[in-house]
């Protein structure tokens, strides 16, 4: 049975782009046929797995959405084998406008989604650094969300209003939806601030957060501008191995 995850977090800078990229890549290094859902209008899931997205400007999600298009006209391959993407362009910021008078307007990824899983084992989505119509639609459509946290200041701060949005999902749009984990970014074990924001994550979500951490790594913060997951451009590199760990624990929890 396939998994759709989302990955978001409202607050922008926490790693959730970089998480949904290389999360997406090492699931499919690890050959389970996995698809990219980018829902972010600023589209650097796209461009992150080497698609420009004035490439694709006519032949993406927001087109989906609105049903202009189906989505297997709009999905592409990328330079990993068993990862596809549905790529994102600015243009989806028109997307919120047009859909609000749409009837169900919530559950227009659900549908989408609904039809792919038979073709993927995971399905991860790229929410934008809002909670707004596009985060919605992504959450209703997901099985599970994954909350990236970055080991900083202010890393809980504005997480009560993610985890409220989440409750109101669970209790008028899709009571399935589950917290799948929660993922410490940024995290450098030589610094007291990041060790005390773990051990504040840990106290506050327990088991659900994950084993591993992404690390800082300058490989990490340097692969998308080369438009390639880690595991392309510098598969020995710690972001590279904290990711296939994730890829591990993900696959291992089912």
């Amino acid at each position: 049975m396939s998994k759709i995850l989302a990955v978001a977090n409202q607050k922008g800078g926490v790693g959730k782009t970089t998480t949904a990229v290389n999360l997406a890549a090492c699931l499919a290094v690890a050959e389970q046929p996995t698809l990219l859902v980018d829902m972010d209008p600023q589209a650097n899931a796209t461009s992150g797995c080497g698609i420009q997205p004035q490439d694709v400007e006519k032949e993406i999600i927001y087109h989906v959405l609105l049903g202009d298009s189906p989505a297997e006209n709009v999905i592409r391959q990328t330079k990993i084998s068993y990862l596809s993407l549905m790529p994102s362009h600015i243009n989806l910021t028109g997307a919120e406008v047009e859909m609000v008078n749409m009837i169900a307007r919530e559950q227009k990824l659900e549908g989408i989604l609904g039809e792919l899983r038979k073709k993927y084992a995971y399905i991860i989505v790229d929410c934008p650094p809002s909670l707004g119509l596009l985060t919605i639609n992504a959450l209703t459509g997901a099985d599970s969300v994954l909350i990236p946290i970055q080991c900083e200041y202010y890393a809980l701060e504005g997480l009560g209003k993610l985890l409220n949005t989440i409750r109101l999902i669970q209790r008028h749009l899709n009571p399935k939806l589950q917290i799948a984990g929660v993922l410490l970014t940024m995290f450098d074990a030589r610094l007291n601030l990041s060790r005390q924001v773990a051990t504040e994550v840990k106290s506050y979500f327990g088991n659900k957060v994950y084993k591993t951490a992404i690390t800082r790594n300058v490989r990490l913060a340097e692969a998308p501008s080369y438009g390639q997951p880690i595991v392309l451009y510098d598969i020995l590199s710690p972001g590279a191995q904290n990711y296939m760990s994730l890829a591990g624990e993900v696959i291992n929890h089912g």
